[in-house]
Parts: C-alpha cells; sequence; structure tokens
C-alpha cells in the first residue's frame, strides 16, 4: 500500500531529525513488500514566519488535507515568540484535524541509562494519553483593566484583585464530548495493555472543570468492568513517577497537566532524545511528532539524537496500519540502543545523528529487523 505523507521539518534539529525518520521509512518500505511512501514537504514554521509574518499559509490546513499522516520535526525559534509559533502552527494543525488524542509513550529501553535508582526496562513501560483539543490551551482568556466591566466582575473576590490595575485571565473549557471520547479512548488502549487506567486531575483544588472530569470518567468507568481504574492528582502523579512508575500502565490526562508529566516521563526514560509522540485523529489525519524542541543551538551540527523522530515515524506506521513495519522498526531501534555502540552526545556518546538513523536503516534492511 502507498501512503500520502505531509512532511514539516520546522524549525532547528527538527530538519535534521526527520531526514533520519524518512531514511528508516525509505528502508522499511523496501524490506516490507507491497509498502510505498509518498512524502511531499512543506517548509513551514519560524523561517517561513520572518519571511511571510506568519508560520504557515492560509490555506495551510487545506493544503494538508489530501495526506493520511502529517510528519514533523520540531517547531520553535528565540527570534519568535513561542506563544505564536506553537498556536499558529502546532495548535492550528492539531485543533484544525481535531487531533484530540495526544499520545506519549514512556517506555525505558534495555541499553539506556535511567536516572531512576534501582529501576529498569521492567519497572517503566507505560503510556499518557493527552487531551489535545480544549481545555486551559483553547486561548480563551483576557486582560482587564480597572474599571473595565470585566475588571469589576472579579474584584469582588479579593481585596488584591480589586486593588490591581490589571487583571489577566486563562480559562480552561471541558466539553462533554472532549471530556468523553478522550477518556473511552483511554479505555479501549488499556484493554489492549495490561487494562490499569489511571485519572490524572486536580480536583481537590479545580472544583468545575476537574470535578467534572472525574464524574465522566466515572460514568465512562462502567462501560470497561474489566479495566482496573484509579484516581490520582498531578502532584501525587509526579511524585510515582519518580517512586513507583511501575504502577502505572496507561494515564488519561487533560491538556495541561498531560504536557507536564509526560516531560518528566521522557526524563525517566532516558530523555527528550528517546521520548516519542503522536496527536490523534482516530478517523482522520493525526500528526505525528517528537515531543524535544528545536533545540537551535544545536542545529546544523549533526550532533542531535533522532531516535525520538525514528520512533515517533515507527507510531506512525502504526497508526496506518502497517503493524509489520512498526514491529521491525522497534525491533531495530531496541537492538541499536541493546548495544550501545551507537550514542549520541545527549547519551553521553560521540556518534553524529545520521549515522544512527544509517544503523538503523542498515539493521532494517540487511538483518530482518
Amino acid at each position: 500500500m502507498k501512503h500520502r505523507i505531509a512532511v514539516i521539518p520546522g524549525d532547528g534539529i527538527g530538519p535534521e531529525v526527520i531526514e533520519e525518520g524518512i531514511k528508516v521509512l525509505k528502508a522499511i518500505a523496501q524490506a516490507v513488500d507491497e509498502l510505498e511512501f509518498e512524502f511531499k514537504y512543506f517548509p513551514w514554521g519560524c523561517e517561513y514566519y520572518l519571511k511571510e509574518r506568519k508560520m504557515m499559509p492560509n490555506d495551510g490546513l487545506e493544503k494538508l488535507k489530501g495526506f493520511e499522516a502529517i510528519y514533523l520535526g520540531a517547531i520553535g525559534d528565540p527570534r519568535i515568540p513561542d506563544h505564536i509559533s506553537l498556536r499558529d502552527l502546532l495548535l492550528k494543525i492539531r485543533f484544525g484535524f481535531d487531533q484530540y488524542v495526544n499520545l506519549r509513550p514512556v517506555k525505558l529501553l534495555e541499553g539506556v541509562f535511567c536516572p531512576l535508582k534501582d529501576k529498569g526496562p521492567k519497572d517503566i513501560d507505560f503510556v499518557v494519553v493527552r487531551e489535545n483539543s480544549e481545555g486551559f490551551y483553547t486561548g480563551v482568556g483576557g486582560r482587564y483593566q480597572k474599571g473595565s466591566s470585566e475588571h469589576l466582575r472579579y474584584a469582588g473576590i479579593s481585596k488584591v484583585f480589586a486593588d490591581s490595575e490589571e487583571l489577566v485571565t486563562q480559562e480552561g473549557i471541558f466539553s462533554q464530548i472532549g471530556v468523553e471520547r478522550v477518556i473511552r479512548y483511554s479505555f479501549e488502549l488499556a484493554r489492549k495493555r495490561k487494562k490499569h487506567l489511571t485519572c490524572c486531575t486536580k480536583s481537590n483544588a479545580l472544583n468545575y472543570c476537574m470535578v467534572y472530569w472525574d464524574e465522566v470518567f466515572k460514568k465512562v468507568s462502567e462501560e470497561y468492568p474489566d479495566v482496573e481504574t484509579d484516581f490520582a492528582f498531578v502532584d501525587a502523579i509526579c511524585m510515582w513517577f519518580v517512586k513507583n512508575p511501575e504502577f502505572f500502565d496507561v494515564i488519561v490526562a487533560p491538556n495541561l497537566f498531560g504536557d507536564i508529566i509526560t516531560d518528566l516521563g521522557a526524563m525517566i526514560q532516558g530523555g527528550m532524545g528517546l521520548a516519542p509522540g503522536a496527536n490523534i485523529n482516530p478517523k482522520g489525519i493525526s500528526m505525528f511528532e517528537p515531543i524535544h524542541g528545536s533545540a537551535p543551538k544545536y542545529a546544523g551540527k549533526n550532533v542531535a539524537n533522532p531516535i525520538a523522530s525514528i520512533w515517533t515515524a515507527q507510531m506512525m506506521l502504526g497508526e496506518l496500519g502497517e503493524i509489520e513495519g512498526a514491529k521491525r522498526v522497534m525491533a531495530a531501534i531496541e537492538d541499536v540502543l541493546r548495544q550501545g555502540k551507537i550514542r549520541t552526545r545527549d547519551r553521553g556518546g560521540s556518534s553524529k545523528t545520521t549515522e544512527v538513523g544509517d544503523v538503523i536503516a542498515e539493521k532494517i534492511r540487511n538483518l530482518g529487523c
């Protein structure tokens, strides 16, 4: 089968790591019968913004509609405020294609150093399902000067509010459909794994949105009696990631909390260079991107670890239904890490970005991974 993939290399190290992912995808296409890819590149990102004053063209979403998936490197440049690069490209694509699931595996592979004492691959193997389309990332809120009707609305809450010259709000919006569908997705995923799902909220402090989230979770859980469930506040989850990561299987979290805890998850699995991610619409176009940033100071030096990007490509294969290809790519990644001969600077080695891609691609082509 031939798959059409839109490629957005992005900024910083993005173009370098994504090329290694494409190198591996081309290798798996050679190794698996009737598997083909057609890649089309889109030069969007911060460099595009500096020329055009926008992160992507006005009809950018329309241009992406004809593809099965989007493969993205990294976005960000110190010359462009982060809220612009995030909202005008990444969030625009996520929201535009209703990619309501942000899937982030946290899995420590053999041969990778873990900063947690006495923890190994058998202890760190879980998945965070982050709600990806609403919550505090919808961009709703404002800045209100003293004397405005909005300022007066909040002034009665406290004397500090009343006396302040400016008040700022950021609203979290949670819908019945949005909350229910991501929780249901998480239950279905848990059924395919160890049948254990943890609900991550902060309902002791956020007395509307998080209480509602917990209520929906309890209601949906009645349809999945075979899945063990528990609740944990986000601060407790951060503690347990460090103390007892083996407790977790699947975690479902609102947008903001999921964003935060998955960075911690990345570090206990070996670092950002080993952390893949996917923005999924189960019935539409999904976007696949490693969770690391653009790291502009390392751009063009051929030193960035591309494994997160390659692992992300492996996730894309799975979502496209290419299960055999996904298994082979994962086996090649694991083999390279297990042997420990090829290590980039973030893992204490001196291997180049291109070397990592070359070795993984070679294993796929020649060793039957």
